[in-house]
């Protein structure tokens, strides 16, 4: 194992590779006693080892897991409440201060933290696999000796050598990928109602949302912890600060709530060449796509290779701004300010400040969060609503407004409120989950009679075609 230890020490920067060290002087790592270059287990042992991703539907119920694997986690280890922004009951990070944790591996090196990770969570972790560079986090993993689970993200849209490299992989690693597929419904009516290249022309996160994100979401519902091959040097415009261990901002795991699934980092530290010098070393299988130039691999359509001299993120939807490149799976890394002029899906962006409001003008009420939770708890209403759901610096709203002032002009009087509701920023997780929103703007119409608002399903909003919506429910 000394051999292997100098190997990788060569390979993934200068900093400390404490494990390597304490492996190859036969020092236990956890509870396990480390063995000379650890094979991965048989198949029919992995297959033991790794159950499938609980994926699970919304509002559906999910089986806790056995009291042993709850107090692996949780052994030893002290709450730690609101210190961390998680909830007070009832999630996972709250069994150790992930703060403290963070700044205790902030040096350490990718293989001590992928073997923390495993040995914390077992088999309510799992890495995501892109098909890129995050065969390093396989590998890792293997080095460790313990048992782990990889899922990836098929949209249906990668390369044809991204797919190979996904079964060489597996083979390689006698193991097998859980794959997670968009929602077939879903996809369908993006490209019955945009086409097959509409993210050319109005952005990629509505796309990116419907092939990845809620995919990852179900995916991520049966775990408690994830790994992400993230690194600093990636993105300096949204990667440049992250942790190597963190509470997901964006995401929920199997307990539910904010606070409930953690995020890990192990490679967050290391430089792109020193992840490639590490591949090299270990002659572990690579996408041949990156013999051919492309660096960050995502979908064909919306990857290209890079230039020379280009950031490996310009090869990654090149028609768009290159300081906020992600695709909804990090969308915690956005700080607000940085995301007034992103398009559609509005992660997060406030725009607070840097855009004049719209929708200006007295016969459009202005509802606050308590005021559309009223709205939505009433199942007799007195008179229908009206309500978009919008951000001020989205350009399809801004181009909404005039006719929805006209709209409401034309029914003031006629017993429909005409309503908005700012749904951007800190209020976008609630509009997804309890308001329909999908992307910027979304129109509802709440009944007197239904408590459920009804989506208004079409891309014209001129005021015809909105009123005509309205008269065809009242």
């Amino acid at each position: 194992m000394a051999s292997a230890a100098t190997a990788i020490s060569g390979s993934v920067s200068s900093r400390a590779l404490a494990p390597c060290e304490l492996r190859a002087a036969g020092v236990q790592i956890g509870n396990r006693v480390p063995r000379e270059a650890p094979a991965a287990p048989s198949a029919s042992r992995r297959r033991a080892l790794v159950g499938p991703l609980r994926a699970v539907e919304p509002g559906r119920a999910v089986a806790p897991l056995a009291a042993a694997d709850a107090a692996t986690i949780a052994a030893g280890a002290a709450e730690v409440g609101e210190k961390n922004g998680v909830r007070e009951e009832g999630n996972v990070s709250q069994a150790v201060d992930l703060e403290k944790l963070a700044g205790e591996l902030e040096s350490a090196s990718p293989l001590e933290v992928m073997d923390r990770a495993l040995e914390m969570f077992g088999n309510d972790i799992a890495i995501a696999f892109s098909g890129a560079e995050d065969v390093a986090l396989i590998e890792y993993a293997r080095l460790t000796g313990r048992p782990f689970r990889v899922f990836s993200l098929d949209t249906g849209r990668l390369n044809p050598e991204t797919y190979r490299f996904f079964d060489e992989v597996e083979k390689h690693y006698d193991i097998r990928i859980e794959y997670m597929f968009p929602d077939a419904v879903e996809v369908q009516a993006l490209v019955r109602s945009k086409g097959l290249f509409s993210f050319y022309e109005d952005g990629h996160q509505e796309c990116c949302r419907v092939r990845k994100v809620r995919p990852l979401r179900r995916a991520l519902k049966g775990l408690r912890a994830w790994i992400t091959g993230q690194r600093k040097d990636q993105s300096p415009g949204t990667r440049a600060s992250i942790p190597v261990v963190q509470v997901d901002p964006s995401f929920e795991g199997l307990e539910g709530g904010t606070g409930s699934l953690v995020k890990w980092n192990p490679v967050a530290q290391v430089d792109g060449r020193d992840i490639w010098n590490f591949l090299r070393t270990m002659n572990v299988p690579v996408n041949s796509l990156h013999s051919q130039g492309y660096v960050s691999i995502g979908c064909e359509p919306c990857t290209r290779p890079v230039l020379p001299g280009q950031h490996e993120r310009e090869g990654r939807w090149w028609w768009e701004d290159a300081k906020a490149k992600e695709c909804g799976l990090h969308k915690g890394n956005i700080k607000q300010e940085e995301t007034s002029h992103l398009n559609s899906d509005g992660n997060g962006g406030n725009g607070a400040g840097a855009t004049s409001d719209i929708f200006a003008t007295e016969a459009v009420i202005s509802l606050r969060r308590p005021g559309i939770e009223n709205l939505l708890r009433l199942e007799n209403r007195q008179e229908p609503w009206l309500v978009v759901l919008y951000a001020p610096w989205c350009r399809f709203c801004q181009a909404m407004d005039a006719s929805y002032v006209e709209l409401a002009e034309t029914l003031r009087g006629s017993g429909v409120k005409v309503a908005k509701f700012r749904a951007d920023g800190d209020q976008k997780p609630f509009a997804e989950k309890e308001l329909q929103l999908g992307s910027f703007p979304t129109v509802l119409f709440f009944p007197r009679s239904t408590s459920q608002p009804i989506k208004y399903p079409s891309e014209n909003r001129d005021v015809e075609s909105l009123l005509a919506f309205v008269k065809a429910l009242r």
